[in-house]
This record gives C-alpha cells, structure tokens and sequence, in this order.
C-alpha cells in the first residue's frame, strides 16, 4: 500500500483547506496549541513525519532551523498576505517554494479600515466607552464633537489591491478626496477616483486628514512613521494601520498622541504583538483592535482555499499560483 503524503498545518484554520487537501488523498495534520507556537515546537512537530508541504500562519517564525527539520517539504504554503515571516532566501536556497494568499482579503481589509476611520471621526468607541461608564448625563451641543468625512483628504501609503479597496470605499462611499504614494503608479484609482499620487511621503503627510498604511513589512519599511515624519502630519490628523505593526514607531506614536500632535489613531496591529506599547491603551484618542482585519467568514475562507490550491498545485504540476520567492 502506498503512503500517503504528509502536509502539516501550525495551527487549526478555518475550512476548505483541510478538506481540499485530504480529497486529494493527503494525510492532513494540524498543530492543536490555541496559541501561536514557538520555534522549538513547530521543529519538534516537522521532525515526526515526512512532510511534503507546510501550512504556516503569520505568526510562525520560519527559518533555517525549521527548514531543517522538514527536508522533504517542497512548499511552505503561508496562511496570510503578508510573508515577513518566511526566510525566504533560505528557502530558494533549499529549493522551497514560499506561497502566501493575495487577493483573498482585499474587500475586508479595506472594510476595517473604513471601520477604524468611522470609528475615530464618529468617536463611537470613546461613546461606547462614556455610556458604558454611565457617564452620559444627556445630550450635550459640545459631547464627543467629531468629523465629517466629504471633502477629507483621505492619504494612501501604498496603493495596492487594499489601499485601492480603502479608496474606493472613501471616495465613492463618502466623497473623499485621495491621494497616494507607491512605488507604482495606479492608474486605475488615478482614472476611477481622480486620485493623485504624490512623490513623498512627507508630501501626503503634510496635507491628509486620515493617513492609511498599506505597505509590506521590509527592511525599509520599519519605522516607516517615527517621530519626524508623525510631527509632519496635521494636528487634526488621524493615522490607520492595517498593514503591519513594526511600520510605525509605537513609543513615538504614544509620544504624538499623548501630547496631541495628531488627532487619533486606528490601529489593528502592534509592533510587538500581542503587547501595545507601553500607554497606549490608556489612551481615549485611539481605537484598537486585535489584528483581525481580515477576520471575516468570507476573507478566512477564501484565504483557507488558496492556501490549499498553492499546496496541491505545487504538489501535482511542481508550480504554485502565490509563489513570493
């Protein structure tokens, strides 16, 4: 009888993938923690089977050590658009293809975004907060005053398919006005939206009412907004974030909010998750969520089916659809 082949998931993940995978005759095995595990543990679990591929979440830390421990993988299917945790280099070194699920969460993300942006121009947390600390005496002319969102400039930093999902939804939602940076022009957002795009980001800084991030986390993205370039940004100002933590500096974010240099911030994730940094949840003038941007049945879903493509495409014609290095 022949064996079947070997594909681990890190962690439990939100169907079809596993279904996917065994209807093709693979033998699925999932990581059972609750919690994201640590390096030791995904080596000791690669070490007890000879699996052909890899499911990992954005969580996992995937580096030479855990290559090692699965030699006979040939792709590391990553649960996620993002793939900063992937060596990537040491993994076109062993010939391992890397995969992640773009496309698959681009509505959603921008969706949450909005949300975040609503969130703080509304003040709905801050009331929900006021209400719920039965604070709230009656209506009041000077209570919780916000923004209106027409006529907003609406800041961009990285127009791709979720930047231009935020726009989109800004713009023809609300009547924002967009502009944006990227290292591409988007022509498309250009035509559809009359967005411009502009040469710096000091520039979109300068003159945006709501900036949203939507960059990768690389080497020259870290710390994309620090302390100079958050003093750039208009005193009325609110920052988004539903890219990745590292890309702001969170100690001098805490500083600019504090000290009322900005208006507000939305952030979905941290710089080092799952811990804040120090003061910021103390703050009334922020809106955090924990990182579930994408977290919709539909987004999971469709994240769940291209990690399960990738794997099995990889597996039967030696091509993945996703590949990243």
């Amino acid at each position: 009888m022949e064996e079947k082949t070997q594909i681990y998931i890190t962690r439990n993940i939100p169907e079809p993938a596993k279904s996917l995978l065994e209807a093709k005759g693979y033998e699925v095995t999932v990581g059972t923690w609750d919690r994201p595990p640590t390096k030791k543990e995904i080596i000791k679990a690669l070490r007890k089977k000879p699996y052909k591929a890899v499911v990992t979440l954005l969580t996992d830390q995937i580096d030479a050590d855990v290559y090692e421990a699965a030699p006979q993988a040939k792709i590391f299917a990553n649960y996620a658009v993002g793939y900063n945790n992937l060596n990537l280099e040491e993994a076109k070194k062993r010939g391992i293809v890397v995969t992640n699920t773009r496309g698959s969460l681009s509505h959603t993300v921008g969706e949450h975004t909005i949300a975040l942006m609503l969130g703080l121009a509304s003040n709905v947390v801050s009331g929900d907060r006021f209400v719920r600390a039965k604070k709230f005496r009656g209506w009041n002319p000077m209570l919780f005053i916000g923004v209106d969102l027409p006529g907003k400039t609406f800041g961009i930093i990285g127009a791709g398919r979720i930047g231009a999902s935020a726009a989109r939804m800004a713009h023809n939602g609300f009547g924002m006005k967009i502009v944006y940076t990227d290292i591409q022009r988007n022509e498309e957002i250009e035509n559809t939206l009359e967005a411009k795009k502009l040469e710096s980001v000091e520039e979109l800084l300068k003159i945006s009412d709501f900036v949203s991030l939507h960059v990768p986390l690389l080497p020259e993205t870290r710390h994309l907004i620090n302390a100079e370039r958050l003093s750039v940004m208009k005193k009325t100002a609110y920052l988004i974030n539903t890219s990745r933590g590292p890309v702001i500096d969170e100690k001098a974010l805490v500083v600019a909010l504090k000290e009322e240099r900005i208006a507000g911030a939305g952030l979905d994730v941290f710089e080092e998750e799952p811990y804040p940094a120090r003061g910021l949840t103390r703050l009334q003038n922020v809106v955090l969520t924990p990182h579930i941007a994408s977290s919709t049945l539909e987004a999971r879903q469709e994240m769940s089916k291209i990690v399960a493509d990738n794997v099995i495409a990889m597996l039967e014609t030696g091509q993945a659809k996703n590949q990243v290095n």
